[in-house]
């Protein structure tokens, strides 16, 4: 087992109005504290999704845990093969290697901590996602970075097939968002 220690020499502070924000209704991602400000301790940032919404389509991080800590609302979060529900006040933290993935519960909003350790530079991924949003880059250039990002896509018919009221198609026919 080897011990990594993070080397940083500032308290890091992050005010709520200060914080860059990337996208917005139903998917917005306020960036917290990247990897080159915690000394590679953690990555984090807070998501808000509207209800229903996807947050993280199928992925694992092999160099990284993810850590999902519900502030508000409730979660539904792959992890593996199972699926669960989470609420406010519960956390989950996903190992190397698992995959998961996670989106609003239906019939509920959700304001998510996600911590990433340890930290990987995540920001600029955030921002290519809106860039995807935004037409400006196709789904695909993720591929090209998975590797920069530690962020693999993979399937998940766990995921796919999860059962959401009122759906009547599996969510691998779904088109990606």
């Amino acid at each position: 087992m080897s011990l990594f220690v993070p080397r940083f020499d500032e308290t890091v502070l992050v005010r709520d109005a200060g914080a860059e924000v990337v996208g917005g209704d139903p998917v917005a991602v306020r960036l917290l504290a990247d990897s080159s400000a915690t000394g590679g301790a953690l990555s984090t940032v807070r998501v808000t999704l509207a209800e229903g919404a996807d947050g993280a389509k199928p992925h694992v991080h092999h160099r990284s845990a993810e850590m999902f800590y519900v502030l508000d609302g409730a979660a539904e979060v792959l992890s593996g093969d199972d699926v669960v529900t989470a609420g406010r006040g519960d956390l989950i933290v996903v190992p190397p290697d698992r995959p998961h993935a996670f989106a609003a519960a239906p019939g509920a909003p959700l304001d998510l901590l996600v911590v990433i350790t340890p930290g990987v530079e995540r920001f600029a991924y955030f921002r290519h996602l809106q860039r995807i949003r935004l037409g400006e880059l196709t789904p695909e250039s993720l591929l090209e970075v998975q590797e920069l990002y530690d962020n693999h896509f993979l399937s998940s018919p766990a995921w796919d097939t999860r059962h959401r009221p009122g759906e009547t198609v599996s969510r691998s026919e779904l088109p990606a968002p």
